[in-house]
């Protein structure tokens, strides 16, 4: 099977270069507004999709018109004019600012992800973060972050890379990781000048598409790529360097995945984005090393993430992912190795309403199943992001997995139907 697979990375690679459109690292989700008024000189729009322009004699409104002038079909189900949103501590002129939110959810089934507790109404991230974004358009600047983080989904973005109970690794209260947590994912400084930025201290990371925050995803529920075969944090130091409009730069030394600060392995983590094209992003992103570096754990090897991301209209985005992990353990043995192919596809109605769909392949070996014997688990999700208010959004979906191996623990065996929806409120 490892032939099989560098081969299709090889063939990835060879294709992405040709067609495919890749993600940004950010991973914030860049919800295209269905208003473009102002793009076709009909007039600023007032709010939502409210037009200015009286009419159409311009010939710019291509998607209808009537008495009052230019209509936008993705407002003909009511107007959506959300307003700005209400913060905490919004960023003043030294830079600081203040904020979190709320994330209540609910899962008809378990999944051995980060929705592992079935037929529960959870607290899944009660977040808080202080920040003092760096400007350097002037010059030099410094400034850093820190987020804290209680609930459910506490325990799976604590240092548990590292077999102690240092940093946040103790702080939880139930059983395993069924219980509720805390947990300080980010605690760092920045510091940059002109195109250049340095992080020193504990970060996410900038490998793969889907992050640990909940306002930086567009489904409920995670990828099994995520959760099994990406690092959720490091500590160490990582530049940044825009090389000009189209290009960043990453690149640093980590130590580890998953730990505070113990040295936890050395590793290099780093990567380049490129925009292609106005529509298109290619992002690729790497760590290799030692990973974790315990008395009862070890894994050294290579890991890397490629996403596209695409614009295929104002409207609708299109997502391309794939990650290959290889690992070793101190003796040379395999311990693991994974590859995946991810495809997301989100349409944006208008501010308040957007509905998209994923669908994953991820082959594993050492996750779920023994070395030796791989196997493929399939999942796929319809889901839905509403907003109601501008500090508010739903989440439902419907998730369908298969495990034909029956490695996962699926509560139905080789497949599952599972209904999920959640809330979040941002200050």
């Amino acid at each position: 099977m490892k032939i099989s697979k560098l081969a299709m990375i090889a063939m990835v690679a060879c294709g992405m270069s040709g067609a495919n459109a890749f993600g940004d690292q950010a991973n914030n989700i860049s919800l295209v507004s269905h208003c473009a008024v102002a793009a076709c000189d009909c007039g600023e729009p007032v709010c939502g999709c409210e037009a200015v322009a009286p009419s159409c004699d311009s010939g710019c409104c291509d998607s209808g018109c009537d008495s009052a002038g230019c209509v936008d079909l993705g407002c003909l189900a009511g107007d959506c004019c959300l307003g700005d949103p209400w913060e905490l501590f919004g960023s003043t002129d030294s830079g600081w600012s203040a904020g979190g939110w709320l994330q209540t959810g609910y899962s008809s089934k378990s999944i051995p992800l980060f929705n592992n507790r079935d037929n529960e109404l959870q607290l899944q991230q009660a977040w808080l973060f202080a920040e003092k974004a760096i400007d350097t358009s002037c010059g030099f600047d410094i400034g850093g972050r820190i987020d804290y983080l209680y609930g459910t989904d506490g325990p799976n973005t604590q240092a548990f890379g590292i077999d102690n109970n240092s940093w946040d690794n103790s702080w939880d209260n139930g059983p395993d990781n069924l219980g509720y947590g805390q947990a300080i994912p980010q605690l760092y400084m920045e510091a940059g000048y002109g195109d250049l930025s340095v992080k020193v201290g504990h970060f996410y990371t900038i490998i793969g598409w889907e992050v640990v925050q909940a306002t930086g995803n567009f489904f409920y529920s995670h990828a099994y790529t995520m959760n099994n075969s990406e690092p959720f944090t490091h500590t160490g130091a990582l530049a940044t360097y825009n090389v000009n409009d189209d290009v960043t730069a990453y690149g640093g030394y980590v130590m580890g995945w998953d730990s505070g600060f113990e040295d936890n392995g050395d590793a290099f983590l780093g990567g380049l984005s490129v925009g292609l094209t106005d529509d298109l992003t290619v992002t690729y992103a790497t760590v290799g090393g030692v990973f974790a570096n315990n008395q009862n754990s070890y894994a050294k090897g290579y890991m890397q993430s490629i996403v596209a991301d695409l614009a295929l209209s104002d409207n609708l985005q299109y997502i391309f992912q794939t990650d290959y992990l290889t690992a070793d353990n101190r003796d040379d043995s395999k311990q693991r190795e994974t590859f995946d192919i991810n495809q997301y596809l989100i349409y944006t109605v208008n501010d308040c309403w957007a509905f998209g769909g994923r669908f994953e392949w991820y082959n594993e070996e050492g996750i779920y199943s023994a070395v030796g014997n791989d196997a493929d688990i399939y999942a796929l999700t319809l889901g839905a992001n509403y907003k109601p208010h501008a500090n508010v959004t739903v989440r439902p979906e419907i998730r369908w997995d298969w495990d034909d191996d029956q490695v996962v623990g699926l509560e139905d065996g080789d497949s599952q139907t599972t209904f999920g929806i959640d809330s979040i409120f941002t200050f």
